[in-house]
């Protein structure tokens, strides 16, 4: 079938992980027909949701356009380690963010089959790493390619229980039938329209976009249910030194919330200040952004407070999974540990799904183009 024929946008998944991007593409009716990572573990995740027989496992470096196949939408959730606040912000030039030259490579190398549509997606970091420095290289390197840039934030809070602003570039060879202006709005707050403004030499595009939906869950609508007497919940040691850790504010909040008549949730983060750990209450009853759980404050902890009493524990690996959309996700056999790390370091399912459809099948379809067909070429 020709690539413009009707049928299901095409995709190719790249730094797949455990396919959340892919899951969420699927969902708006694309198919992935190629998807990339090199952990072992990250594929089994795929495997236990998704079709894995297209899931190449191998290092990016190591492979080359050859190997993909002709699609619709490539993405990119590449890694964040080197642009995020919590890393050494090396930028583009750290040891791992710096993979995407790779994914840009392999687009580069694909010259006439270019996928006409391209998604790369980020932490809010992306923004100014490098002071703009790796943003402007990376949408330069596009629209060498002849790709006019889009560039949103959006934030999981505006479908789940969740605060995750996440960076998007969204590519295309074609331009925009009517695109808008960069005024500041809710797809591109003022830190995206000030990098637009700082950057006058790029080659880009405003879609207009629906409004997003307006969510209102809380965590009391995602956490599993666990009886008092569970191990997972701290003993009265540990429960000791969290409630000494907290700051008159912060035991001021969990007071009111145990004195409450009904029972409340609420994410904890453990912190630093003037040299103490400290733990720290979200005011708000959703989760704070999920990461990968290695330790320290990337761990989020969740508290049950009301009725007199107060108990706490990690956040599971189920809840994580509901917290990013993905309420039915499989573990395959992987460990808490693994499937938190996996869950911390994907994307939020309903995200990309509300982006996809209003955004890149639009755009493959040529609704929101000045083509008035599919922009594809032929099927390799």
């Amino acid at each position: 079938m020709a690539r413009g024929d009707i049928g299901r946008p095409r995709v190719a998944e790249f730094f797949a992980g455990a396919g959340l991007v892919g899951m969420a593409l699927e969902e708006e009716g694309c198919e992935v027909v190629f998807a990339n990572d090199h952990a072992e573990i990250k594929r089994t995740l795929y495997a236990a949701n998704l079709d894995a027989s297209h899931y190449v496992l191998s290092d990016i470096r190591d492979f080359d356009a050859a190997d993909v196949p002709s699609v619709d939408i490539a993405t990119a959730s590449f890694p964040c380690t080197d642009l995020s606040l919590a890393g050494g912000r090396e930028g583009l030039e750290g040891k791992e963010s710096s993979i995407i030259w790779n994914f840009i490579r392999i687009l580069d190398e694909m010259d006439g089959r270019r996928p006409p549509v391209v998604m790369l997606e980020n932490v809010p970091g992306f923004l100014t790493s490098n002071s703009g420095r790796d943003l402007r290289d990376t949408i330069a390197a596009l629209n060498d390619m002849g790709y006019i840039c889009d560039v949103l934030a959006l934030d999981a809070r505006r479908f789940v229980a969740q605060s995750r602003l996440r960076v998007f570039v969204v590519a295309s060879l074609v331009p925009l039938t009517s695109p808008g202006d960069w005024s500041t709005n809710e797809h591109r707050p003022k830190q995206v329209v000030k990098f637009v403004e700082s950057h006058p030499g790029l080659i880009l595009q405003a879609a207009r976009l629906e409004a997003l939906p307006d969510h209102r869950d809380t965590l009391t609508d995602v956490v599993e249910s666990l009886p008092p007497n569970d191990q997972r919940w701290w003993g009265s040691q540990r429960l000791d030194a969290f409630l000494g850790s907290l700051s008159g504010i912060q035991d001021d909040r969990l007071q009111l919330l145990r004195q409450s008549e009904r029972i409340h949730y609420a994410a904890a983060y453990r912190r630093t200040r003037h040299g103490k750990a400290v733990w720290e209450i979200r005011s708000d009853e959703i989760s704070g952004c999920l990461r990968t759980a290695r330790g320290g404050s990337s761990r989020q902890a969740l508290v049950e407070a009301g009725r007199g009493e107060v108990r706490v524990r990690w956040m599971t690996a189920r809840e994580y999974a509901r917290l990013q959309g993905a309420p039915s996700f499989e573990f395959g056999g992987a460990s808490e540990n693994q499937a938190k790390f996996a869950m911390g370091d994907a994307v939020c399912v309903p995200a990309v799904a509300w982006l996809a459809r209003n955004y890149l099948v639009p755009l493959v379809q040529g609704s929101l183009t000045a083509n008035p067909r599919r922009q594809t070429l032929a099927h390799a």
